[in-house]
């Protein structure tokens, strides 16, 4: 028997596309995605966007999952999205506390709780951070997290140390690209709270077990730091088992804003497939390994299913995205360390 989704949560929803309205977005896309059942179903995602940006981020790998029968939210995070006319001498209204941006996920959470059995919650970028610091935090109320490249720290160590000690405001390089429907520019210590945070997460991940964290990278990302993000799973591998990596090779030119075609990922459904793969799957990191390897040899998925004897816990989609296609030689992609 389905059970209907609480009332007041319907009027939450409601609510808060109605204070959009009120204070003005910047334009639609900004707006918070809601794709709800009229019922409670076994999996409920919470996903948040990178910086700057907005909720059309997770608009296809949200209606994946609802295609699939599940509650996706993905709201508008506080200071983003607002219309106006945002420049050097009037920045957009971002917070400069991280605890504005903690409150509002873990508020969220207690949202998301209400809409389905098990929460699962990704982000990308500074949304993978917070989404990291929650899996960290709260690893009991999470069945899994997805990490679209997190911020951990920038590609170069010198932007690192500029974020940290300038007032600037700053543009981004590609602030007219096709599907940048955020804003364009920042003050640095907006994004400084999130440098910060990732050092706090990086250090929490070296004794504390993390709900389940799937952490998908990119060998053409230019913005922030590979290192950081493969010392960041093994970290986490360590002490939750069940976490996968995944590294997109140079050469399908898979960049920063990773989650869809409109910013300029061409390989949008290999992000999905990836993500439904380790949502669907109770693999351990070495479990997921040993397929890798069996793939690599020529072995097909029947095979393989039938000489680990996983006993059909493993999806179809896991065959799919260990591939050549992927761009990676020996699927050198699912090793940190390489």
């Amino acid at each position: 028997m389905k059970v209907a989704i609480p009332t007041n949560t319907a009027e939450i929803l409601k609510q808060v596309h109605q204070l959009e309205s009120t204070l003005g977005l910047k334009n639609e896309a900004c707006r918070s995605k809601f794709l709800i059942h009229p019922y409670l179903t076994s999996k409920v995602f919470l996903f948040l966007h990178g910086f700057t940006a907005g909720p059309y981020q997770f608009e296809p790998l949200g209606q994946a999952f609802f295609k699939n029968g599940y509650n996706v939210l993905i709201p508008l995070q506080p200071g983003h999205g607002r219309s106006g006319d945002w420049s050097r001498q009037n920045p957009p209204p971002l917070p400069t506390d991280i605890q504005i941006y903690q409150h509002f996920l873990l508020k969220w959470l207690q949202i998301a709780k209400t809409l389905g059995q098990q929460v699962v919650i990704g982000g990308l970028s500074t949304g993978g951070t917070l989404a990291a610091w929650l899996a960290l935090e709260h690893p009991q109320e999470i069945d899994r997290t997805l990490l679209f490249t997190p911020y951990l720290a920038s590609r170069y160590s010198l932007l690192d140390q500029l974020i940290k000690i300038l007032p600037i405001y700053f543009e981004w390089f590609n602030k007219d690209a096709s599907g940048n429907f955020g804003y364009k520019g920042f003050c640095l210590k907006a994004l400084r709270i999130f440098l910060q945070l990732a050092g706090e997460v990086s250090k929490k991940a070296q004794g504390c077990v993390s709900a389940p964290i799937l952490m998908v990278c990119s060998e053409a990302d230019r913005a922030v730091n590979l290192s950081k993000q493969q010392d960041f799973f093994r970290k986490v591998v360590k002490q939750q088992p069940k976490s996968w990596y995944y590294c997109f090779d140079d050469s399908l030119h898979i960049e920063h804003r990773m989650m869809t075609k409109l910013e300029d990922n061409d390989y949008e459904e290999l992000v999905i497939t990836l993500a439904k793969a380790f949502v669907e799957s109770d693999l351990t990191w070495v479990e997921f390994e040993q397929i890798a390897k069996q793939i690599t040899q020529g072995q097909t998925y029947d095979q393989i299913m039938l000489k680990l004897n996983f006993d059909g816990q493993v999806s179809q989609q896991l065959a799919a995205m260990m591939t050549q296609a992927f761009g990676c030689e020996h699927l050198n992609c699912i090793d940190p360390d390489s």
